[in-house]
């Protein structure tokens, strides 16, 4: 059997519908769908050198890539290769060839190191100890049952605070963007990153296929917002939380609790059926504020780097 890698087609929905099918196949907890695949190597910032990348077998998709630059970090030359091979189809040499092409790719984008997520299982981890790279912090995934499951009361939103909704925002959530910002840059992590580019946000988070403002909840005080979740949402009833954070002038009120139960909720009689989120394994208030939702960790990824050259 032969196993080649290429470059993602842009404009190719077969493409895209194969690569957001391996995405769900290796992580259900992360949403994609082939709108959202194709947005995101539309929208990718030009300095981030972003590419999506397929391994094939006899013409039939069965890895796939995502490959560029931390553009917004303030360190330069920290490059990402996150690579997923469908399980039933490992063995081939698909994972070590799309992992060797998008080390290639970084090299000559003047990456001096790969940061690469890899699912906390005893093969994928012997896979990429034997490639040259290093465990690092681990982050886990978390499902919560929204059919079947029970969410704690609808809080009433104290003295001076009120909830919107993302919609209300409308076409001006530099607020919004603002808020992200300051949330981003205070989370854990081992690849810093600093949000600046409010046009690029808006194109590449506020306009994202998957987000969906009717669902995302803020919390805002005296008029300015001061906590909120991002909700993302795909076409098969499953709901994500992309961020959820607290202006620090405004943290240890519980705000990040209020606008979160509020988006759970609404998402529920909206339809949802299940709701994932992500939490770094060290950030210790995110994980006992999902615990308090009913949320469990379904997976865990552990962050693994490496130095080129």
């Amino acid at each position: 059997m032969t196993v080649l890698v290429r470059a993602l087609r842009p404009g190719s929905r077969p493409d895209a519908e194969a690569f957001a099918a391996v995405r769900r196949a290796c992580v259900p907890a992360m949403l994609a769908t082939a709108d959202s695949i194709q947005f995101d190597l539309a929208h990718a910032h030009p300095r981030s050198h972003y590419r999506q990348l397929v391994a094939e077998a006899d013409g039939e998709i069965i890895g796939t890539a995502q490959v560029g630059v931390a553009h917004d970090s303030p360190e330069p030359g920290q490059g990402f290769a996150n690579v997923y091979v469908l399980p039933e189809r490992r063995g081939l040499g698909a994972g070590s060839l799309i992992l060797r092409t998008a080390q290639e790719y970084l090299a000559d984008q003047d990456a001096t190191t790969v940061f690469s997520w890899v699912l906390d299982e005893p093969a994928n981890r012997a896979f990429a100890a034997g490639r040259g790279y290093r465990a690092s912090r681990s982050a886990h995934f978390l499902r919560l049952d929204l059919a079947g499951g029970a969410l704690p009361p609808r809080q009433v939103p104290p003295a001076g605070v009120e909830l919107r909704t993302g919609a209300e925002f409308g076409d001006d959530p530099r607020a919004l963007f603002e808020l992200d910002a300051e949330t981003v840059a205070d989370e854990p992590g081992d690849v810093a990153a600093q949000f600046t580019d409010y046009e690029h946000w808006l194109a590449e988070t506020w306009h994202h296929p998957l987000v969906n403002r009717e669902l995302t909840s803020v919390a805002v005080v005296d008029g300015r917002p001061a906590a909120f979740t991002l909700a993302r949402t795909d076409d098969a009833s499953r709901y994500a939380s992309g961020m959820t954070g607290t202006a620090r002038a405004f943290r240890g009120r519980g705000l990040a609790k209020l606008a979160k139960n509020d988006s759970l909720h609404r998402a529920r009689a909206a339809g949802c059926t299940e709701a994932f989120t992500g939490n770094d394994a060290g950030n210790g208030p995110m994980l006992a504020i999902n615990k308090w939702f009913g949320y469990e960790i379904c997976a865990t990824e552990v962050r693994h780097v490496r130095d080129l050259g």
